[in-house]
């Protein structure tokens, strides 16, 4: 039986991760996923939220994600994520200017669609700051 699996994560944009992990929590659509070798195959959506990584004999890593699919097969997960960001790249005065553009544009829309990618871009902020704050604490 595998202690390990392969993990890849890569957005549009590059690869963040790629490596061994002993295990990883995803945020699935229902609830929080828990990955470990031998998982069952699964294909599944995820949300925006914080990818928590464990390879072995390092620290914890976490990445944000925002929406995409998780795809597990016997020895290999990848999420395929629309934007992935390592927690240390955050940036939390990016993600308030970002919320409060979101907010005003919402006040201001011209059309249905504008108002729906203004709520799209306002949710993407606050998940952005909802991780940005469960870093700060399990730091402290």
């Amino acid at each position: 039986m595998g202690t390990v699996f392969h993990l890849d994560i890569v957005s549009a944009e590059e690869s963040i991760y790629s490596g061994p992990v002993e295990f990883l929590v995803a945020p699935a659509l229902m609830g929080e996923l828990g990955i470990y070798p031998r998982h069952t195959p699964l294909l599944t959506k995820i949300r925006s939220g914080m990818v928590r990584i464990k390879a072995q004999l390092k620290e914890d890593e976490m990445v944000y994600v925002s929406g995409g699919m998780l795809e597990v097969q016997p020895d290999v997960v990848t999420i395929l994520a629309d934007t992935a960001i390592r927690s240390n790249d955050l940036d939390e005065a990016k993600a308030i200017e970002a919320k409060r553009a979101a907010e005003d544009a919402m006040k201001d829309r011209a059309s249905e669609l504008d108002y729906a990618r203004a709520q799209a871009e306002l949710m993407e902020a606050v998940a952005q700051l909802a991780a940005i704050e469960k870093l700060r604490k399990r730091r402290h």
